[in-house]
């Protein structure tokens, strides 16, 4: 499998793509021709006819062994699969895939954007690619209805926006996810967390507190959550709930797993985040995970949560824990016309733990906060900080105004997530669970 960024003359935009583009066309519209329209021919008997056509190509006489499989690989994506996507889609160390019209592909590799060599050879092109996937998934996407958010059989999240809306469009967002989820200590292995930390986290997930997760975009909630996750007990029984089913549960057997559903065209048969939270509480679930709370579905898992429902796990989107809070607040008062401090003390007793996640810098994903949520008082959801993120910086680069280099290396943020020395001030489930924790003392 060739690599997603690789020059290769065949696609690449530059020196001879157009005369690679128009061969590898040319080859497709011969075999097209040549097929019989009454019978129905498998992939491989396709890819032996489109390796045939290519080696009896005069214009493929120069070409090696490798040049005429990766025209033969082009040829074949282009009529059964995702075109010049599909390359890209498999390469396992690509995360984020970002078609901004036909001739702007970008990659995400380790943390990094870059644009990618590859290209569509048309709106048309793109718009076929598009449509084929919304429709292995019975979604429709069109002008009328422009915007769908739909899952790939891998699991990849996929959002598609088109013409009206993208002025530039067709614009498509894939968000891949690994084959295994990420484990608490791979990401201490990585410097997300501390191993202090990791091992504070995993008795509360298994002390059944309800945990929050937040940050902002690409910041890492739903990895993280899967490694939380990874720490529930495997004889307990987990409902999930999404909006594109993303999370990737392992070691658990007794797993519900629900997704929400858009209206078809005609506006019907929409199933929301609310009503799958009320559904679940009739499924006898121990715990409720919803992959992130966005809008008035976050009045329904904070009244989860406060019904005998520990050990829920959720995230949302903010810039802090503190801001976390006052979002829920927004959240939960558009769902019902409840006075704030009625609203305060429900996310005080609903929600044990926030942590929050960041991007940095360096596009490095770290753990910046973790904080109790430790009652509520005076009119204020007070929050306990147990550990936060401190950023070491050499002497002489206090600020980043002086001349402290511009190399990768000075620009790496150095740090780590350091315990505030406050103890843990609600310690019942903890006892309850009969575990002991180095926290602080508890």
């Amino acid at each position: 499998m060739y690599d997603a960024t690789d020059t290769i003359s065949l696609i690449d935009p530059c020196g001879q793509a157009a005369e690679g583009r128009a061969l590898a066309e040319d080859i497709r519209s011969e075999i097209k021709q040549g097929l019989d329209s009454s019978r129905e021919i498998s992939d491989e008997e396709l890819m032996d006819t489109i390796t045939e056509a290519v080696f009896r190509k005069p214009e493929c006489a120069n070409m090696n062994i490798r040049e005429r499989r990766e025209l033969a690989d082009l040829v074949f994506n282009s009529m059964r699969r995702l075109d010049i996507l599909q390359p890209v889609i498999e390469d396992k160390s690509i995360t984020e895939i970002m078609i901004n019209g036909p001739d702007k592909l970008f990659i995400e590799r380790g943390g990094r954007i870059s644009r990618s060599k590859r290209s569509f050879d048309s709106f048309e092109r793109l718009e076929d690619v598009i449509h084929n996937m919304v429709s292995r998934t019975n979604r429709i996407v069109n002008e009328a209805s422009p915007i769908v958010d739909f899952t790939l059989p891998d699991g990849s999240r996929v959002n598609v926006v088109l013409k009206p809306v993208a002025l530039n469009g067709p614009i498509m967002t894939i968000r891949k996810f690994p084959d295994s989820p990420m484990t608490l200590e791979q990401l201490v292995d990585l410097g997300s967390l501390s191993a202090e930390a990791e091992e504070v986290l995993s008795c509360l997930v298994r002390a059944k507190y309800n945990i929050f997760i937040c940050g902002g975009t690409g910041s890492g909630k739903t990895t993280f959550l899967n490694a939380l996750a990874g720490r529930i007990p495997p004889d307990e029984r987990i409902i999930t709930i999404e909006d594109s089913a993303e999370l990737q549960i392992k070691g658990v057997e007794n797993i519900v797993r629900l997704e929400a559903r858009t209206a078809n065209s005609e506006g019907r048969g929409r199933i929301s985040i609310r009503e799958l939270i009320k559904t679940s509480l009739r499924m006898r679930p121990e715990r409720i995970i919803v992959g992130e709370v966005r809008g008035e579905e976050a009045l329904d898992m904070l009244q989860a949560m406060n019904t005998g429902h520990d050990g829920s796990l959720s995230t949302g989107h903010a810039n802090s824990a503190a801001d976390m809070l006052k979002r829920l607040e927004t959240m939960v008062i558009s769902a019902a016309s409840l006075p704030l401090e009625a609203v305060r003390q429900q996310i005080a007793s609903a929600i044990d733990i926030i942590v929050h996640l960041s991007r940095l810098r360096d596009k490095s994903r770290r753990v910046l906060e973790i904080c109790e949520v430790s009652g509520y008082a005076g009119g204020m959801i007070h929050l306990n900080p147990l550990y936060l993120f401190e950023e070491h910086r050499d002497q002489g680069c206090e600020n980043e105004k002086n001349s402290c280099g511009t190399s990768e290396d000075d620009r790496m943020v150095r740090g780590s997530l350091k315990p505030t020395g406050n103890m843990l001030i609600n310690t019942v489930k903890l006892r309850m669970a009969g575990i002991s924790c180095r926290l602080g003392g508890v």
